[in-house]
């Protein structure tokens, strides 16, 4: 697709996303801009709230959870029946491993780029007996696939790592990690969430196993939902023993009595979803799949190339893959004061946010290379 053409896509979305009225907004990474659909999405659930009061589950809410369901499934090329709500990340990695049997394969391959949610769950396991291996990064971008090759053996239960890093932006070889695991007879455990909504992902080519990822992001749906995918074959056998109402099989029938788990992988699901996040995920995911993720990555993987390239132009230094096609949405400007850095950028009308050592500037369809400008004139010195 032609740039002007990616162009044209921001300036036809650009209007659905009121905080550009006041604002230039490079923070997706952290929270997807509302959108008019998404707004409007929360007055419906109000109004179903107002009207229906709890009959509202039977007659609407469910169906919500239902559609989200097959949306990301959709997204992600597998069946519905292959994945699960969550309120969390943590929520979905505590039902998740529950199931899962340590004591012959007692490690699990992380590494320090990761999100720490991932590395402080299996390490929080140590007593249990669980031996997480974190690789270091030799450059804080990447690790090398060497580093997982290396480390993945025969006691390995688990390799659990992100498409993308939150902290540099780089794209793994998520098919490569995957064979990787596999001869092993190890576990693909993937944490997408910096991915999906910008990345094209199919679990399916990829082999993964497991993935989890949530709608804050790149996906538009605010916060209070996680996703999770469990391959078919791998949620058939695995009996989690953190559960709940909602994982179990005819769950309105009450019965305490038989613990009768569902035969999908909506038996890794934990109580009562948080409604209003469905139905603005819905409205998210929605848009998402309008424009098609494939024309998202090109239209952000143009934005990326624009904001290093002036970066690098005013002297700044940028941290970051070294292929165009390992970079994501994420753009880490190394700066020695990040705190001030953010609020001299809120000050001039962009909005970013920080991590140790780093600006963090992460665009979407919505943004505009004028945005790009304005910022980079704000953090140049």
């Amino acid at each position: 697709m032609a740039n002007a053409e990616l162009h044209e896509l921001a300036e036809r979305y650009r209007p659905e996303f009121p905080v550009f009225e006041s604002a230039r907004y490079l923070n997706t990474c952290s929270l997807g801009a509302l959108s008019l659909r998404a707004r409007a999405a929360l007055g419906e659930f109000a109004e179903l709230w107002s009207r229906w009061g709890a009959s509202a589950w039977y007659e609407h809410w469910l169906n919500a959870a239902a559609d989200v369901r097959s949306a990301f499934a959709e997204l992600i090329g597998v069946d519905r029946s292959e994945t699960a709500l969550a309120p969390s990340i943590s929520g979905a990695l505590a039902t998740l491993t529950s199931a899962l049997d340590f004591r012959q394969r007692p490690r699990v391959i992380t590494t320090e780029l990761d999100f720490p949610t991932l590395v402080y769950h299996f390490k929080a396991k140590q007593a249990a007996g669980v031996e997480t291996v974190v690789l270091p990064s030799s450059d804080g971008i990447s690790v090398p696939l060497e580093a997982f090759a290396n480390a993945v053996d025969e006691r390995t239960a688990l390799l659990a790592t992100s498409h993308v890093y939150f902290t540099s932006g780089a794209v793994q070889d998520v098919a490569a990690l995957a064979r990787l695991a596999h001869e092993q007879g190890a576990f693909l455990l993937i944490d997408a969430y910096q991915s999906t909504g910008q990345i094209p992902v199919n679990a399916r080519e990829l082999d993964v196993d497991m993935l989890i990822s949530g709608a804050l992001k790149w996906l538009l749906g605010g916060a209070g939902l996680a996703f999770l995918f469990v391959r078919r074959s791998l949620a058939e056998r695995l009996e989690p023993t953190v559960v709940s109402w909602f994982g179990v099989e005819d769950q309105f029938s009450f019965d305490p009595r038989t613990l009768n788990l569902r035969q999908d992988a909506r038996r890794f699901e934990l109580g009562t979803p948080a409604v209003p996040t469905l139905y603005t995920a819905r409205a998210g995911l929605g848009m998402v799949r309008e424009i098609g993720v494939e024309r998202i990555r090109q239209r952000i993987s143009s934005l990326t190339e624009d904001l290093r390239e002036r970066a690098l132009a005013r002297g700044l230094r940028v941290r970051g893959a070294g292929k165009r096609e390992a970079r994501s949405g994420i753009v880490m400007v190394e700066h020695e004061d990040p705190v001030g850095a953010v609020r001299r950028l809120s000050e001039g009308g962009v909005i970013a946010d920080y991590r140790p050592g780093a600006v963090r500037l992460s665009p979407h369809f919505y943004n505009t290379t004028d945005d790009s400008e304005a910022a980079i004139e704000l953090l140049a010195p």
